[in-house]
């Protein structure tokens, strides 16, 4: 019904659920993923399986070897349930299957690219998943869905094996159902790799006894006003006043975030220049005006000047988010797509969290189904956001696990319950 896997991998599944079971019972514990069951986004490949892109003219690429997230996921005891659906060519929940749904109102899609990863970690298929963003990719899905997703720092997880959309932007990550979770996966994720030129080597640490009274929190009032922010936004942000941390009104800056589309533009042309040069982007099932194959070959008619005028900008979003990211650990907002934009050109970290619950009518899924102006309403999931300084992840999901524990009995949900592993 949800349509989340493009190949599921039950041999697989058991041969290595078998293997975990039998290292456990002697003794040999690799960490707090042995054992446990995931989903890995279908633009990571994995020897001799389908790895499909979620596009058809890829339906029947199977790899020779294993990208790196999908080796770090076997050397920490993962059980891998098969490829999770992206949107074709990683955008959107639209691939040449199907349209991956939302769990909660499974008329509307899960939004993208993501699409399977959070569906089917939301709808419990599988304890955690895998996913990828260049420009919202976990995070926009995490939020329709209702579980957490966290990108991290540019360069902190090897992307060797997976995809490339875009060189500059592309960031892998942990979807997951609660904020710990992801500092569990991530520890296994992150790590230097040679075979990815992005990559950086820098440790990853998390300290789940932290307090958080020297923790300052940045929020910016406006924001919270605007008519798009919700109750649940406010809910969050009363949470966020309990939690110990040091709160601390900042305007976040307002920039030219609208760089980031023709970078994001002009490297996915480059990257997928065989696939419109030879008419085979044609087969590719959404041709939409904002669908890849027409992006793509508008692409070719950006100019040289204007790409770079485009970079130089974006060192300066880095610049001036740096600053930011100096006064404050943790920047807190409703759901906000010109920060998750700003953020991506400058490669600082987010995660999004369920914040609660809103009442809202179908949406639509683009290029398939329409805006469900006057049916029902649905209750489903509704987000805040989390930014943080390069490398601060372990502040994130800190300060996201004790908004959590105030939250939770607002949805009539236990927050004390077990870790992941």
């Amino acid at each position: 019904q949800l349509q989340s896997f493009i190949t599921v991998t039950p041999e697989l599944a058991r041969q290595q659920a078998a293997e975990a079971d039998r290292e456990r019972a002697a003794g040999r514990l690799r960490g707090p993923l042995h054992g446990l069951p995931y989903g890995l986004k279908d633009l990571a490949d994995t020897a001799g399986v389908p790895t499909t892109w979620g596009a058809g003219p890829y339906r029947d690429r199977i790899p020779d070897r294993d990208a790196a997230v999908t080796r770090r996921m076997r050397d920490a005891g993962a059980v891998l349930l098969g490829k999770t659906a992206l949107g074709a060519l990683a955008w959107g929940e639209v691939w040449f299957g199907g349209e991956t749904r939302n769990p909660w109102n499974p008329a509307e899609g899960s939004s993208g690219s993501s699409a399977g990863s959070a569906a089917a970690t939301a709808a419990g298929l599988c304890a955690f998943a895998i996913g990828t963003e260049t420009w919202g990719s976990i995070v926009s899905p995490s939020e329709r869905c209702g579980v957490v997703g966290l990108r991290p720092t540019f360069g902190r997880v090897s992307r060797a094996g997976a995809m490339a959309l875009c060189w500059s932007l592309d960031k892998i990550g942990p979807i997951c159902r609660y904020a710990e979770d992801t500092a569990s996966v991530l520890a296994a994720l992150n790590g230097y790799d040679a075979a990815d030129s992005a990559s950086l080597a820098h440790g990853f640490a998390y300290d789940g006894n932290e307090p958080l009274a020297g923790l300052t929190v940045g929020y910016d009032p406006v924001r919270l006003e605007h008519p798009h922010a919700t109750e649940s936004d406010r809910a969050a942000f009363e949470a966020l006043k309990t939690t110990g941390a040091q709160l601390v009104e900042l305007q976040f800056p307002a920039l030219p975030w609208e760089v980031i589309g023709p970078i994001l533009e002009v490297e996915a042309a480059a990257a997928f220049e065989d696939l419109v040069l030879s008419g085979r982007d044609e087969s590719l099932r959404r041709q939409i005006a904002n669908a890849w194959p027409n992006v793509f070959r508008a692409a070719y008619f950006h100019g040289a000047v204007d790409f770079v005028q485009c970079q130089r900008i974006r060192r300066l979003i880095m610049q001036e988010l740096h600053a930011v990211f100096s006064q404050v650990d943790v920047f807190f907002a409703p759901a906000d797509d010109d920060v998750t934009a700003l953020t991506n050109l400058s490669g600082h970290p987010a995660l999004t969290l369920r914040a609660g619950f809103e009442k809202v009518r179908g949406r639509a899924i683009d290029g398939v189904t329409e805006e469900d102006n006057t049916g029902p309403l649905h209750r489903v999931p509704d987000a805040v956001h989390l930014w943080s300084g390069l490398f601060r992840e372990g502040a994130l999901v800190n300060l996201a696990r004790a908004l959590e524990q105030e939250l939770a009995p607002r949805w009539g949900w236990d927050s004390h319950r077990p870790q992941l592993g």
